[in-house]
């Protein structure tokens, strides 16, 4: 038997029908530029609301780093009609939670809630876009916070310090090379206006998306989006000229000195990220570094911690999806009375083998079908489903392309990973060694470099 609520809201009709998952999302497009996406999932009478808006740290040049994550502290400050704490108050409120997080390629404000009360939402979301207003004086304390936040998450741990050092020194014009925190310094020589002027220049319809998950009318959702988002004007964004990496022509090393009770080691070679679904070497790379990590059975784990015991944690990591420089790498660190030299030679070497022997079809379908597996759990999530969408829209494809991308890394050959393995040059390779130091432990756990979630 399936159950069947239905609420009006101001004037919004929202059914719901639990238990069903829509095949696929509705779209629709603005008058003024902004894109609504609705995926109907009715297993529960809640709804996630995301709104992105097309704006990181990839946007910011050099002394003005940080603009993006500290605008999106700023935007919890208010409107002339919603003080400050209004928002999350109204939220909570009515039963929901929100936050954001703000990452190198877009800025994301979320709320989890009653499907039937995703309408307030939408109208605050629709008022912070346009109406955002804040004192100097709360400008200052939000920027204390957010030097305090980069100290503690960046500037104390181990992980913060090689993440952004890697980045740094591996890119020498991109963007990406930036901190989405910002660089301290950056942070303070930042005023107030600085922050008005990057609101009013990325933060209207026309740079933003609105994905909705839950168990809603996506018709209905969108009458609702045209009616709080509608009358606001887009605005002139600025123009974005391609900051394109030089070719590097020779292999980089540095080290740094950190507070660690163990040692850790990087090697990460730049490699293009996905700018076509019908692209092939980046398929080839996720893949090769789903082979090399992502389960206890993985080459890396099995042969380097569990086999020859030279390490006690290893990783691989390769993101495709995004609007900046993209890098491939392997990361570790080495078991007690082992070198950091012999872990980067053990870990060149199951590169090796892989660019002279290549992989298994045995190996290669028992990834495909984890692979496969955890996008369908992923399923289970509305959050996840939302931000899967929204990621895609973000980074200039759609969500129709989610489909393609996933049968595409699905046709992957052998060859093709081998051929990838083989790709992976000196020439092109970035090495970052943590040398560590004796002192306090650091305060808290990193957060990657790439995703800084707003902490109230």
């Amino acid at each position: 038997m399936i159950s069947r609520t239905l609420s009006t809201v101001a004037g919004v009709v929202f059914l719901g029908v639990c238990g069903v998952v829509s095949a696929e999302p509705v779209e629709a497009v603005l008058d003024n530029g902004m894109k609504i996406v609705v995926q109907r999932d009715e297993r529960a009478p809640v709804a996630v609301s995301q709104l992105w808006y097309r704006v990181g740290s990839v946007d910011e040049v050099n002394g003005r780093t940080g603009l993006s994550h500290l605008l999106e502290h700023m935007m919890f400050k208010g409107t002339p009609t919603v003080p400050a704490g209004e928002f999350s108050r109204l939220i909570a409120q009515a039963g929901g939670k929100d936050n954001a997080f703000t990452s190198r390629d877009y800025t994301v404000y979320f709320q989890q809630l009653a499907a039937d009360k995703l309408p307030l939402a939408l109208k605050l979301e629709a008022d912070r876009m346009h109406n955002l207003s804040f004192k100097d004086s709360d400008f200052t304390s939000e920027l204390q916070v957010v030097k305090e936040e980069r100290r503690m998450r960046t500037d104390d741990q181990p992980a913060g310090i090689m993440a952004e050092t890697l980045f740094a020194n591996a890119f020498v014009a991109n963007p990406v090379r930036y901190p989405v925190i910002g660089w301290m310094d950056d942070l303070d020589h930042m005023k107030p206006d600085d922050l008005r002027q990057w609101y009013h220049h990325w933060y209207g319809p026309n740079n933003a998306t609105l994905v909705v998950v839950g168990d809603v009318d996506p018709q209905a959702v969108i009458a609702e989006a045209r009616r709080q988002f509608g009358p606001l004007k887009p605005v002139a964004l600025p123009e974005r000229r391609p900051q394109i990496e030089p070719e590097q022509k020779g292999e980089r090393r540095v080290s740094v000195k950190a507070v660690s009770p163990l040692p850790s080691l990087t090697l990460a070679w730049q490699v293009p990220r996905l700018e076509k679904v019908d692209a092939q070497r980046p398929y080839a790379l996720y893949m090769l570094s789903a082979i090399l990590d992502g389960q206890a059975a993985s080459r890396l784990p099995r042969r380097l911690v569990r086999e020859q015991r030279v390490a006690t944690e290893v990783s691989a990591d390769y993101d495709m999806l995004g609007r900046g420089g993209a890098l491939f790498s392997l990361s570790g660190v080495p078991a007690q009375g082992k070198a950091l030299a012999q872990l980067e030679q053990a870990l060149r070497q199951e590169m090796a083998h892989i660019a002279r022997d290549g992989v298994s079809e045995r190996e290669l379908e028992r990834v495909r079908l984890q692979l496969q597996a955890g996008r369908i759990y992923e399923k289970d999530s509305m959050f996840a489903q939302a931000m899967r969408i929204g990621n895609l829209e973000s980074i200039g494809f759609s969500w129709r392309d989610d489909a393609t991308i996933d049968a595409n890394i699905a046709k992957v050959s052998a060859e093709q990973v081998r051929q990838a393995a083989r790709s992976l040059v000196d020439d092109h390779l970035t090495v970052v060694t943590l040398l560590p130091q004796q002192g306090d432990k650091p305060r808290m756990p990193a957060m990657p470099q790439g995703d800084q979630t707003h902490v109230r």
